[in-house]
């Protein structure tokens, strides 16, 4: 195989790539790709993921500065070699926030690989994840993103919690 055609299917290989983590429904095969709508619908991606990013640093900013963030639950997150240990502690035991906490971690795409749940008068959860592939990475706080994910899906959790 020559050295262009080796560029070129690299190339092609790398433009796929980039479709298929950007969600681009360009048409794609080796005979014909639309280069230019596979690079703009990955930047329209770039795009929403910073938005994201932006709303998730405002919502962290803004529990917080909140004055009832002591009886909050406790989330530490610890960075593993591929993927978290994930604490969450409630003095309270709030129900429905291990519906959250998994609603969460589905939706920052996590694979619980282990888990270990207490709610008798508290909430202890401890949680071994994996990130999915072609799942954005969780930096630079995971535990930041993880507690915004939780309790800003279901915001009766915080309510609940100052019962």
């Amino acid at each position: 195989m020559s050295s262009r055609n080796k560029k070129k299917a690299a190339l092609y290989q790398k433009l796929e790539q980039l479709r298929s983590a950007s969600h681009s429904t360009s048409f794609f095969n080796l005979k014909k790709v639309n280069k230019a709508s596979i690079v703009v619908d990955a930047s329209r991606y770039i795009e929403e993921l910073k938005e994201r990013v932006e709303t998730l640093n405002q919502d962290v900013a803004t529990l917080q500065n909140s004055s009832r963030q002591d009886s909050l639950p406790a989330v530490k997150v610890e960075t593993l070699e591929k993927g978290f240990l994930i604490n969450v502690l409630s003095e309270k035991n709030c129900p429905g926030l291990l519906v959250s906490i998994l609603e969460a971690f589905e939706e920052l795409g996590l694979d619980v690989l282990d888990a270990r749940v207490s709610c008798s008068d508290n909430f202890r959860l401890e949680a071994i994840s994996e990130v999915k592939k072609h799942t954005p990475t969780l930096s630079p706080s995971p535990t930041s993103y993880i507690y915004v994910y939780i309790f800003h899906q279901n915001p009766a959790h915080i309510h609940n919690t100052h019962e």
